[in-house]
This record gives structure tokens, C-alpha cells and sequence, in this order.
């Protein structure tokens, strides 16, 4: 059997983990926009969406990390560091897609704050996906030394402790601490 080369197994997935991003991008602009115009069926609909596109995510991350914490120690964690980026922190918050994504849910913090009550249940199913999305991340990531070994963003700490603080921070954007009726 072909061994598939763990650079391209970290890179292919991870495109596809942008991918999805992506379509999340899309599918939480157009929720933002349904829920400004009442429109609660459809705006249902892109949460629902949403959460299947971080599902999709969080097995996108999984499937990434099919190789050897030697392999990674190797070939993977090199390819982010300096001379190869030119960054002293580098982090997957450095993309655009992750960036701009962490905008929209800034912007519609409120919704989520507020969200209908007819949308409880989608809402439910998009937290549970984002909690499935960053336990998969912490997977691969402790699987590769991120209990033991300094994060590649943070140089005074460790990855995980670095996940466990993103995931706490994310999770306070899209829920809600009220539900409203409709």
C-alpha cells in the first residue's frame, strides 16, 4: 500500500476545513439577514446548514491529523514556524476565513443573545456542533503534544490551554443567555 505523505494529508484537509469555513461564512450572513426580515423558517434553515458545515469541519480537523506525532514533530509543525512563516505566533486566526468569520458572530452576538424561540432547537444544534468542532481540535491537537509543548501562538502556554481559552470565548458569542418568544 502507498503511505500518502502527511504534509499532503495535513494540507488537503485543512483546505477543506477552510472550505467549510466558508460556506459558514455564507449560511451566518444570510441567517443575519433572515432574522432582520422575520423571516424564521429560512433563517432556521441556515442555522441548520451552519451546524452541519462545522460538523463537516470538525471531521475536516480530525481527518487532518492521520499521521504520527513523529510525523507532525517532522514534517507538520516545522512548515509553521520561522524560517517558514514569517511570524512569531503563528495561528489559523492568522487566515481571513477564520477572521472574518469571528467578525459576523461578533455582529450577530445579539441575535444569538435574543434568538427566537422557534429557533431554540437550531441554536441548540449549532452550539453542540461548534463543542464538537473544538473538541476535535483539541483531539488532534493533544494527540500531537498540545498538553505538553508551547503553542505556536503563545510561546508562555501550552496549545490546548490556548483551544480551551478560544473555545470558552467563542462559545459566549453564539449563545444565549435569553430566549424570546415569537
Amino acid at each position: 500500500m502507498n503511505k500518502t505523505n502527511p504534509q499532503n494529508i495535513w494540507q488537503g484537509f485543512h483546505w477543506s476545513f477552510f472550505i467549510n469555513v466558508q460556506g459558514l461564512i455564507i449560511c451566518m450572513l444570510r441567517f443575519e439577514q433572515l432574522i432582520d426580515k422575520d423571516r424564521i423558517k429560512l433563517a432556521g434553515i441556515e442555522l441548520q446548514t451552519a451546524a452541519n458545515l462545522m460538523l463537516a469541519a470538525a471531521a475536516s480537523m480530525e481527518l487532518a491529523g492521520d499521521f504520527s506525532r513523529a510525523e507532525y514533530e517532522d514534517y507538520i509543525r516545522p512548515t509553521m514556524m520561522s524560517p517558514n512563516v514569517q511570524s512569531d505566533n503563528f495561528s489559523g486566526l492568522m487566515f481571513w476565513d477564520h477572521a472574518y468569520l469571528m467578525k459576523i458572530w461578533q455582529q450577530i452576538q445579539p441575535k444569538f443573545k435574543n434568538m427566537p424561540l422557534r429557533l431554540k432547537s437550531e441554536q441548540d444544534e449549532f452550539i453542540m456542533a461548534y463543542r464538537t468542532l473544538a473538541k476535535s481540535h483539541k483531539r488532534v491537537c493533544s494527540e500531537f503534544g498540545g498538553k505538553e509543548i508551547a503553542s505556536l501562538h503563545s510561546q508562555n502556554t501550552t496549545a490546548i490551554k490556548i483551544l480551551d481559552k478560544f473555545e470558552y470565548s467563542r462559545h459566549k458569542l453564539i449563545s444565549n443567555s435569553s430566549i424570546k418568544t415569537v
